[in-house]
């Protein structure tokens, strides 16, 4: 369950080691060439943000398009577990520094090394040993030379402060036990007039307390995720401003009823849940001179 400053299960520590080795077990397949590991492929085992055994999560499903994939290692595509396009939505110039939060098989690292040039950067962050070497891997494949990734927790930036330009991520802070260090340290790291800009899974009027408690929904991307008003609030206390969550694709009945099959939780708990559950663009901004 979750607090008043969005902090999550009692013992993170355990949150924090189950989706290390969920993540780490989708990109031991995407490395081997498995199939059914795509959030929307067929017979998908693995899932994304989503259960387990959904086989197209409605969150996650078709977010990018031909032109974006063009030249992109098809295992990017297959290891995206998100449920936006930051690259689409967040605004990228030339020559920014952009930082992805959990970037894992490092398909929006790749996207925004294509829209910032030679003559910006991308970081990707992400604590997943098995993420890191395929996103390492793709990066090659696809020629990139102007983007690092980094080992590390998104609680704890490894980057000096004032570094970059934006902060991006899909889908991956509401997997985080602390959300307030999150948007602090993506404060702290974002120079005077830096954008956060990030995709991911928001709650709009609550939700039963046997969901919120549900591991399989923590690494589901559900159970851990904030509430619209309590986003912008942590958001504006760490320092931010202008902090904004744009609707952009919201679970049904069916939707949650699919969501909640083989979880142990029971089905009917699907008319608590439809319509609470949606994907966010989360918008906001460090201001230019910090009082």
């Amino acid at each position: 369950m979750t607090d008043n400053d969005g902090n999550g299960p009692v013992d993170a520590d355990r949150l924090r080691d189950v989706v290390r080795e969920r993540y780490g077990s989708i990109a031991r397949q995407v490395a081997r060439g498995e199939s059914g590991v795509s959030c929307c492929e067929p017979s998908s085992s693995a899932g994304c943000c989503g259960t387990t055994r959904q086989s197209c999560d409605p969150i996650s499903a078709n977010l990018y398009d031909d032109a974006q994939l063009a030249g992109l290692p098809a295992e990017a595509l297959v290891a995206s577990l998100g449920c936006g396009n930051p690259t689409a939505l967040a605004e990228l110039h030339e020559g920014d520094v952009v930082l992805d939060l959990g970037s894992g098989g490092g398909i929006d690292v790749l996207l925004s090394a294509k829209r910032v040039g030679l003559t910006g950067k991308v970081y990707g962050l992400d604590m997943t040993d098995e993420m890191l070497a395929l996103a390492l891997e793709n990066a090659a494949n696809a020629g990139v030379s102007n983007v690092e990734f980094l080992k590390g927790h998104i609680e704890a930036i490894p980057l000096p402060s004032n570094r970059v330009d934006v902060v991006i991520s899909n889908c991956v802070i509401n997997l985080s036990g602390d959300k307030r260090a999150v948007l602090a340290e993506s404060f702290r790291v974002l120079k005077p007039g830096g954008r956060f800009a990030v995709s991911d899974v928001v709650v709009r009027g609550g939700l039963p307390d046997a969901v919120r408690a549900s591991l399989p929904l923590w690494t589901g991307c559900v159970a851990g995720a904030l509430d619209e008003q309590q986003f912008v609030d942590l958001l504006t206390e760490v320092g931010f401003e202008n902090a904004s969550i744009e609707p952009a694709r919201v679970y049904s009945r069916d939707d949650a009823a699919a969501l909640l099959d083989g979880t142990g939780l029971d089905v009917g708990l699907a008319d608590q849940v439809a319509g609470r559950i949606m994907s966010g663009f989360v918008r906001a901004t460090k201001p230019r001179t910090i009082r």
